[in-house]
């Protein structure tokens, strides 16, 4: 956290001049926090999640499943044994290490709507 050392940092092939722009850039925007939050306690296939978060557009909510698994954070695993086909979405052990970051985020939301509402 000391802004005293100026390196670059690599990530996929990107390079970052802040850690916090890296992190931004793999968990942020309005829905991938969102998705990985619902992935914590358990897989979910392509319907639950959407059952979740139902304010998401199926176009936005595949766009952001992608890069999610693009970045290595979820897996997606397809059950084809018997039809219908099964998809389903689960935290990568780099995934999983986002945890506490995502219940961070999650709790300071609680703690603003408690205090801070209108």
């Amino acid at each position: 956290m000391d802004g005293s050392q100026d390196k670059t940092l690599n990530f996929r092939n990107k390079e970052f001049h802040c850690c916090a722009s890296l992190t931004m850039s793999i968990i942020g925007g309005k829905w991938k926090t969102v998705i990985l939050y619902h992935l914590i306690e358990k897989a979910l296939r392509y319907s639950e999640l959407r059952k979740k978060i139902p304010k998401v557009t199926e176009r936005t909510l595949s766009l952001q499943l992608k890069a999610l698994e693009s970045d290595g954070l979820i897996k997606r695993k397809v059950y084809t044994s018997k039809p219908p086909l099964k998809v389903e979405y689960s935290l990568t052990d780099f995934g999983k290490s986002a945890i506490p970051l995502i219940q961070t985020i999650a709790n300071w939301g609680d703690f603003v709507a408690s205090n801070y509402s209108e």
